[in-house]
């Protein structure tokens, strides 16, 4: 019990110390002031990117519930966005390669099934994926 409360006292001791410490450069604003990129140029460097625009809620929604009636263990709770986020990715692979094996690959890949659950890391489940991602982020692609 010594070591825990001696080691939680020192990390304790550590995270006051790094809270405490500023950049040094405290007087000057961390981005230029009127440099926020707009909606409209995010959007258009999404477009450039291969990427498409960000999904509307209930279109996330229905990716996720598609992901989960795959197999409910592809994504974990607490992680929807980087779950879209990867939807999104592929979606940029679906406009540069158009080889369905390929496709199905990389779709295993981006979504980790290939190291988290190779039971299940086969064509048929890399193609299920790839048909949730292109009808419901990006169906126009």
């Amino acid at each position: 019990m010594r070591i825990r409360t001696t080691a939680a006292a020192a990390a304790a001791g550590l995270l006051l110390t790094l809270t405490a410490c500023g950049s040094g450069n405290d007087d000057k604003p961390a981005a230029a002031p009127g440099k926020t990129v707009s909606q409209a140029d995010h959007d258009a460097a999404r477009k450039a990117a291969g990427l498409p625009a960000e999904p509307i809620p209930t279109a996330r929604y229905a990716f996720l519930e598609a992901l989960d009636a795959i197999d409910p263990r592809i994504s974990k709770p607490g992680t929807d966005e980087q779950y879209v986020s990867r939807g999104l990715n592929q979606c940029g692979s679906i406009r540069t390669a158009k080889d369905e094996a390929e496709l199905s690959a990389l779709a295993l890949e981006r979504f980790t099934i290939t190291s988290r659950f190779p039971e299940i890391s086969n064509p048929e489940t890399g193609k299920k994926i790839q048909d949730a991602v292109h009808k419901h982020l990006c169906p126009d692609f």
